[in-house]
């Protein structure tokens, strides 16, 4: 086991310095449940892609990164078993080599399993659910710094512990839903007018297997749509030189304006496997340094017109701060605190300069627009409602508060930024 006093931590944006001084490392199992027993407070750090205090801890931090990935297949269930600090790169790839696919990816495939699948995110299309969707299974150490182990199969309240927040225990191991492998192509347009996109809202998002579309919320256009083609799945199956009004891109592009697409997987239309095009950037590039932060907000989909007009109309204080923002579609699901607990919706991301004080000016305008709506935020980026505003927009929250103070009493997983969003009375 090795530890590590650091005086500044950062994550990955280089928003946040985490104020725990003492990082673990473990490099087994039985080392990470020797330091969970003999902690007082603690909490897992993935990689580092949140951008609030959400995997911080008042007492130590333990990363996963030093345990090996331990990826096992079952071809027979369709399950694969990983270790829960592996990226969701390393495990699409070791998949596609065996002929399984993961059913959808975020955005970066940089991310571990166990910070996405706690934090609800998610990739795009209609038909999708977030990541956490396909977890049919957990083991976790709790704070006694015992194994426990969790499944769809046999734990009544499975789906309150999968978007989890860190809350249960430190995750060890994670048993997801995999499928046969697939190809995809992805197909890139500019300049859709805003009236048709608002008009065909349906239409456009139901056109490929996942769908984003760019913008920066100002002018009559949007400023690219990502369509990624899923092979044989009877949608779309030519794209043309002109869709809903944007202009197929004949050179391959990245989301923001003037940025080489060195680093985002392939397009034009180029067909391969899911695990090389689910995901707008390559796992052997970064998608660059950071310096950026950001918020996004989940609004079920009978708002989604009304949620994008309400953004456009901010779009004086939104645009000058903004680097690009992204709406995507998200299927329904039964986790407790998922973005999409018992809806349909979209997210509209956003992706900021690198400002705190600036952004966190705009971003009461922002909720107070989208409140009508329900959104809720995503738990891993910016945002600044609090437990009372938080906790009507989920049915179970009450329900999962208490799980969390039966299965950790004296909080020892807890931090202050739970404290604030989640366990507020």
């Amino acid at each position: 086991m090795t530890a590590e006093l650091d005086t500044i931590e950062w994550n990955w944006a280089g928003n946040y310095s985490y104020g725990a001084s003492e990082i673990h490392r473990p490099e087994s199992v039985e080392d990470l449940q020797a330091l969970v027993a003999a902690a007082p407070k603690i909490r897992a750090l993935g990689s580092r892609h949140s951008f609030n205090p959400l995997a911080d801890s008042e007492g130590v931090l333990v990363s996963l990164a030093n345990l090996a990935p331990n990826i096992t297949l079952d071809a027979e269930n369709l399950t694969v078993s990983v270790s829960a600090g592996t990226t969701y790169g390393v495990l699409a790839t070791e998949l596609s080599k065996h002929g399984f696919a993961l059913h959808n990816l975020a955005s970066l495939p940089h991310i571990s399993v166990a910070g996405a699948i706690a934090t609800g995110t998610h990739g795009s299309g209609d038909g999708n659910g977030n990541l956490a969707t396909s977890v049919v299974g957990m083991t976790f150490v709790d704070a006694r710094g015992e194994l426990v182990t969790v499944s769809r199969a046999d734990t009544p309240d499975f789906a309150a512990y999968v978007v989890g927040l860190g809350a249960f225990g430190i995750l060890t191991e994670v048993t997801l839903r995999i499928e046969t492998n697939f190809t995809v192509a992805q197909h890139v347009y500019s300049a859709l007018p805003w009236d048709t996109v608002l008009a065909d809202l349906d239409t456009i998002t139901s056109t490929a297997y996942s769908v984003s579309l760019f913008t920066d919320w100002s002018g009559d256009t949007v400023g690219q749509a990502w369509f990624k083609q899923r092979q044989g799945d009877g949608l779309t199956k030519n794209f043309p030189e002109e869709l809903f009004g944007g202009r197929a891109a004949t050179t391959e592009r990245h989301p923001l304006p003037n940025v080489s697409a060195v680093n985002c997987t392939p397009q034009l239309g180029l067909a391969g496997n899911a695990s090389d095009r689910l995901s707008h950037f390559r796992m052997d590039y970064l998608p660059s340094n950071g310096d950026e932060i950001q918020s996004e907000y989940l609004v079920p989909r009978e708002h989604a017109v009304a949620a994008i007009n309400a953004m456009r109309q901010l779009t004086s204080v939104i645009t000058p701060l903004l680097l690009v923002a992204e709406i995507r579609t998200i299927a329904a699901d039964d986790l407790w605190l998922s973005g999409n607990y018992g809806r349909d919706g979209i997210g509209l991301h956003f992706t900021w300069r690198l400002d705190q004080a600036a952004v966190e000016g705009v971003l009461p305008l922002i909720e107070e627009a989208l409140a009508p709506f329900g959104a809720r935020p995503h738990w891993g980026k910016v945002f600044t409602l609090d437990a009372a505003t938080i906790a009507p927009l989920y049915p179970k929250f009450e329900e999962f508060k208490a799980l969390v103070r039966q299965v950790d009493p004296q909080g020892k997983f807890g931090n202050e930024f739970l404290e604030r969003v989640v366990f507020a009375d």
